[in-house]
């Protein structure tokens, strides 16, 4: 994984709040909500929060004396957070998932919403949920279907592609699509130490206002906007709008349906 991979800082946190919160994410941060209704008490650890999706939904569906650490490897991310939501028990804070900052034992839930993926170290970022949760504890994350059912989010990846053929960037199925084996996650999930990993498909459909709000938020509100200003700063507009053409080619030029698959991991300790 490159460098540019996990990098989401400048304009990108806001860009992609704006423009993926709702179309992409929301909800699944609700399912990913509900899954811990029963969380009555103690802590919640939140390893990539990004721009405090999940935690607003956490938020939202416990009660208030559970105690929420979201962190993120990229301040910037925090930052917009923050601004989203102050809550007393919420607490921001930086922190790379494969070296936790935190005690062992020291948290009844660990969750993340779309961010194992980015990890270089899935296997390290895996033995530190496992360490960092009390006994019986529950590990909760979410990760991307293939691309063969995240239709929008394909052809946006095609788009950019097919901008620069001899060199295409491949961000998109590189990384937040690039891990969707079941067998393979639940595999390195045990391999760190969890013994009972259920792994649940669940689809999602929404509606983007216009081609132009997805095709905005990909290109320049995820590290594909890096690879693209590597290959060529002055096209990211061009390379916006040859993937808003392409979305608008498939679905018209209003609102576009938006049909979603992802993996539901839960491993317990």
């Amino acid at each position: 994984m490159g460098a540019t991979d996990a990098a989401f800082a400048g304009s990108i946190p806001a860009i992609y709040e704006q423009y993926l919160g709702s179309i992409l994410f929301e909800p699944y941060a609700e399912d990913l909500a509900a899954r811990l209704h029963d969380v009555a008490q103690g802590r919640i650890l939140e390893t990539a929060a990004g721009t405090g999706i999940v935690t607003r939904a956490l938020v939202k569906a416990l009660p208030p004396n559970v105690e929420i650490v979201a962190t993120d490897l990229n301040q910037a991310m925090l930052d917009v957070a923050a601004k989203r939501l102050q809550a007393p028990n919420v607490k921001w804070q930086q922190a790379d998932a494969q070296a936790l900052p935190f005690e062992d034992t020291s948290f009844d839930v660990v969750v993340c919403q779309f961010g194992v993926m980015f990890f270089p170290d899935k296997l390290t970022a895996y033995r530190e949920a496992l360490r960092v949760l009390k006994p019986r504890g529950r590990f909760v994350f979410n990760v991307w279907n293939s691309l063969d059912h995240n239709e929008v989010s394909r052809i946006i990846s095609d788009a950019a592609g097919k901008c620069f053929p001899d060199d295409p960037p491949r961000f998109i199925e590189r990384v937040p699509f690039g891990y969707f084996d079941p067998d393979r996650i639940r595999g390195e999930v045990q391999q760190a130490g969890f013994e009972n990993v259920d792994i649940e498909v669940v689809e999602k459909v929404t509606q983007a206002p216009s081609p132009h709000a997805p095709a905005m938020g990909l290109c320049q509100g995820s590290p594909l906007r890096s690879e693209i200003e590597a290959r060529a700063a002055e096209r990211l507009e061009d390379v916006t709008t040859k993937a808003t053409e392409a979305l608008t080619t498939r679905f018209g030029t209003s609102a576009v349906e938006n049909r979603m698959s992802a993996l539901v991991v839960t491993a317990w300790r």
